[in-house]
């Protein structure tokens, strides 16, 4: 913006007498003096520019109360900023500023100071003279010592000191009296400040990424805490203590050493909330009396790499040194899982898992259901063909494994050697520990290898860990029973045997031996869910026998149940035909035919031609995915995924799908070698099914860890549109400016300046809902996808009796029948009185469905609602909250909605809601009716305002 046109707005201001003016993304170094006239100005943007320094005039501005100065150059204020008297809120982060001038502690109505992302390296000792402040952003700054003045700001509520280089706390620290959230993460503290235990009102106590070793007993005294976050320290051990803090609902311990599996401590993504923090300190201290518990040394150690490679050589001489060769090694089809035990120089046994992957193309893309954390890993390089993609395969593990450990082999077959860049491969990939060669036919180098692999297997971070000892009795009954699965029903009664009855440790043992690959259980597939496979490698050997079948490859991927029967016709394949078919859909492996029954199609075998159709070009929305590094088989998965849709049940090929629901299609394209997805969509619903695409890619996205990519969006200008070169900008960019208040950016290929909400609003549907509440019409769309989609997973399964039964997904409408949900209000009273409910209920084998566990990634909140309103019954936890909430309100219409109103609906009703008096309901109607006078009010609004 010219100096001449921010005159003219200064102007045009002044006359109108303005109270907010926005000057944010307008590319200003220098205001001007002008600027002193804007007397009535009460909120000043001026985020995003390039201002190095603010002219005296600022401090005429008295009537201010906010004033934006975020991410500009400023390295120092003007003391005139001190003739601000009104002041409450200033915003100055991401800036230079070294310092702040004392005289800043004039601006006595300050609350809210925001100085995050500046280059403070120490506050001047006046701060303390600003006793109205409230809020102090401090993140990511130079501070190691905080003056002890800090302690006279007795109204501060938030302190944010994250990312500095604190070590200690001042003891005056304990004056602050009002505190509630003290944030300390990423700083230097060994030790918790003891000061910090008497801040009795702290309700968050945020301490990530410190060097703790311990807590103090001390902590007791934090009555009022319910956060405590201790991610990535270095923590042992709990005290006692801690268990008397009964607000406490969320407790982080992750990236700790302290003895407790990551199925209690919660997911690892640090961003995702943590486990139950009951559930965690009573797991802790039910171990830590040794006598019931045990060291566990186990682990799973995966051998990959392209087929040929020698892999499986290896795993035999690995488990036994004498082994020989075979002439002709036959090819691992799907997995092998081969033991070897070997004793640690502490003297105790440990056990490792070999998993020797086929590394046929055709198995690639079913890594993802295997390759695991608690893992060390080997990729097998053969010397002689020189076709390792070692990037690929490191890239694999990397994104699949939580970065686990990583050694490559050189398989040096008659001794020929090749050179591999180790020094670029670790600065790329820092788990890759060690490169070393063998020639598996003499044994050379086998010793090293065997030593390397006992070393870094004995160093991952569950090794060790003491479990209960009932845990390992029962991973050792598994180990006994020679059976290739067993039911979920005679795995808890193994349990039970050995003295293991509590439900929830059951789950949590099956989870963990999933995990370590010593078994497979799906707790969230409504089909396999009901059986532990016990010997991974029969479940997934027979899935691969089918795309390993000639019959199914020169149908280009088509198979019927027959063909099944003749592919599984031995043993207990025959006897788990439909387990094994849903296994492989659970793997998306393959879909059923739309109206097609007992049809089915791998889409990873189908033709790599594109099949002809017509497509027109005009009224397009268009959308791509690029990543950064592309798995194999995103594509083949969302085919399975909106496989009902296929149009015609025909125009779907290995690299691309069109798709065709309402006169809307869909063409989806995958380019691998270019590492890009292409969207385009025409018809009347664009955006709807714009948003269930993108949904479900989502969804397979997230599946990955740490995958990057970008979802770039198509400009919209005049030169672009059309355009068969048309500029692209990222989706998270479009969002940022958003987020900034800046609305405009410019497209690279026309130089224009184009709208940010048109563009995104072009081609999705925004929610400007703080609950993020889908669009019903795009809700409804995906729940109609999602309910084909369940029917298709239908399947007949033989119960005891051999009559077959039907096994539902967990959200088809027929299961819906079977459900038992629960109505309640979110937080206080209700959510603990369900939490109890709910524990008790599955302590007796009754599960109940409540959103906040069942809803799913990115749940469609309308979807689930009236999901209650089909099921067989619903219990209403009834409060003064629920009474008033439309939410619960819409969950009865839709049980009512539904028939048979009262006998599928078992209320209960909570002290607080006053429902047995006359007068006490008419509060209730009150209510309502000012809820539905200030829609009215708020539709005639939008009423004039269109009219206008």
């Amino acid at each position: 913006m010219t100096n001449e046109e921010l005159l003219e707005i200064i102007e045009q201001a002044v006359r109108d007498k303005v109270t907010t003016l926005d000057l944010s993304h307008k590319d200003l170094k220098k205001l001007p003096e002008e600027i002193g006239k804007l007397t009535n100005l009460e909120i000043l943007d001026l985020r995003y520019n390039q201002l190095s320094s603010l002219p005296e005039e600022i401090g005429k501005l008295t009537n201010l109360e906010t004033l934006y100065l975020r991410n500009n150059q400023l390295s120092s204020l003007p003391p005139e900023i001190v003739q601000l008297s009104n002041l409450q809120s200033l915003y100055l982060s991401t800036n230079q500023l070294s310092s702040l001038p004392p005289e800043i502690v004039q601006l006595s109505n300050l609350q809210n100071l925001y100085l995050h992302n500046n280059q403070l390296s120490s506050l001047p000792p006046e701060i303390g003279q600003l006793t109205n402040l409230q809020t102090i952003d401090l993140y990511n700054n130079q501070l190691s010592s905080l003056p002890p003045e800090i302690g006279q700001l007795t109204n501060l509520q938030t302190l944010d000191l994250s990312d500095n280089q604190l070590s200690s706390l001042p003891p005056e620290i304990v004056q602050l009296s009002n505190l509630q959230s003290l944030n300390l993460d990423r700083n230097q503290l060994s030790s918790l400040p003891l000061k910090i235990v008497q801040l009795s009102n702290l309700q968050s106590l945020y301490l990530s990424t410190n060097q703790l070793s311990s807590l103090p007993p001390e902590i007791v005294q934090l009555s009022n805490l319910q956060s405590l976050n201790l991610y990535s320290n270095q923590l042992s051990s709990l005290p006692r203590e801690i268990r008397q803090l009964s607000k406490l609902k969320k407790l982080d311990l992750r990236r700790n050493p302290v003895s407790i599996p990551p199925e209690i401590l919660g997911t690892k993504a640090y961003y995702e909330d943590p486990g139950d923090v009951n559930e965690i300190l009573d797991f802790y201290f039910r171990v830590q009396d040794p006598t019931e518990t045990e060291p566990f040394y186990e682990a799973k150690f995966l051998i990959v790499g392209e087929g040929g490679a020698g892999k499986t050589s290896l795993a035999k001489k690995i488990a036994d040194e004498t082994y020989q060769l075979q002439p002709k090694e036959k090819s691992t089809e799907g997995i092998e899982v081969i033991r070897w035990d070997f004793t640690q120089p502490n003297g105790k046994d440990f056990r490792v898992n070999i998993w020797d992957f086929g590394g046929q193309e055709i198995y690639h893309q079913t890594h993802q259901f295997f390759l695991s954390k608690r893992s060390l890993y080997v990729l097998v390089a053969d010397t002689r063909k020189e076709n390792t993609d070692f990037y690929w395969w490191l890239k694999v593990v990397e994104l699949l494994s939580d970065k686990s450990p990583v050694i490559i082999i050189k398989n040096e077959k008659q001794d020929r050697q090749c050179e591999i860049d180790g020094g670029q491969l670790r600065g790329e990939f820092e788990n890759l520990k060690e490169i070393l060669a063998t020639n598996l036919a003499d044994n050379r180098g086998l010793a090293e290898i065997k030593k390397a692999i006992q070393l870094y297997i004995s160093n991952l971070d569950h090794v060790g860990t003491p479990l209960p000892k009932l845990w390992v009795r029962v991973r050792v009954a598994l180990e006994n029973d020679s059976r290739n699965y067993i039911s979920f029903e005679e795995y808890c009664n193994l349990c039970r045997v050995n003295n293991l009855t509590d439900r929830k440790d059951m789950l949590r043992l099956s989870s963990y031996l999933h995990d370590l690959g010593v078994c497979l259980h799906f707790q969230d597939d409504s089909t396999l869910k009901h059986y532990v496979i016990l010997k991974p490698e029969w479940g997934t050997t027979a899935v691969y026998k089918v795309l390993d079948s000639q019959t199914v490859k020169q149908k280009l991927g088509c198979f019927t149940k027959e063909n099944l029967k003749d592919i599984w016709k031995s043993g207990e394949d025959a006897d788990m035909q439909d387990e094994l078919l849903q296994l492989m859909m659970r793997f998306k492996l393959c879909y059923e035919i739309r109206d097609r029954r007992d049809n089915y199609i791998a889409p990873q075998l189908l033709s790599i031609e594109k099949p002809d159709y017509t497509w027109s070009d005009r009224n397009n929305l268009i959308l791509r995915y690029t990543y950064t590094f592309m798995p194999k088989g995103i594509l083949t998965r969302f085919i399975v995924e909106t496989h009902p849709w296929i149009e015609e049940q025909k125009l779907v090929w290995k690299n691309g799908v069109v798709l065709n629901k309402d006169q809307t299609r869909a063409e989806v394209i995958e380019n691998y070698n270019q590492r890009e997805i292409k969207i385009r969509v025409a018809g009347n619903r664009k955006k709807e099914l714009m948003a269930v695409i993108t949904h479900e890619l989502e969804k397979i996205h997230n599946s990955y860890e740490r995958l990057q990519y970008q979802t770039l969006v198509p400009c919209n200008c005049e030169k672009c549109e059309g355009s068969q070169t048309l500029y692209s900008y990222p989706l998270n960019e479009l969002h940022e400016f958003l987020d900034d208040g800046a609305y405009l950016i410019q497209c690279r290929k026309s130089r224009q300046m184009v709208n940010v909400r048109r563009l995104i609003d072009d081609v999705m549907f925004q929610s400007d809902r703080p609950d993020k509440e889908v669009n019903p019409q795009v809700a409804q769309l995906q729940n109609e996808l999602e309910r084909k989609r369940d029917e298709s997973l239908t399947h007949r399964l033989r119960d005891s009796n051999q009559e077959e039964k039907p096994i539902m997904n967990s959200q088809s409408p027929i299961e819906f029948e079977k459900e038992i949900f629960i109505s309640y209000a979110w937080g206080g009273e209700s959510e603990q009185f369900v939490n109890q409910l709910d524990e008790t209920l599955q302590a007796k084998g009754i599960k109940i469905i409540r959103d906040k566990r069942d809803l799913g990634y990115k749940g469609l909140i309308k979807a689930f609602m009236e999901r209650i309103g089909r099921g067989k019954c619903a219990i209403a936890v009834i409060s003064d909250k629920y009474l008033k909430s439309p939410n619960c309100m819409f969950e009865l219409v839709q049980i009512a909605k539904n028939g048979e109103f009262y006998n599928r609906i078992f209320p209960i009703v909570l002290a607080d809601a006053q429902i047995y008096k006359a007068v006490a309901r008419l509060k209730y109607i009150k209510h309502w009716e000012e809820e539905i006078k200030e829609l009215d009010e708020g539709m005639r609004e939008v009423g004039a305002a269109s009219e206008g």
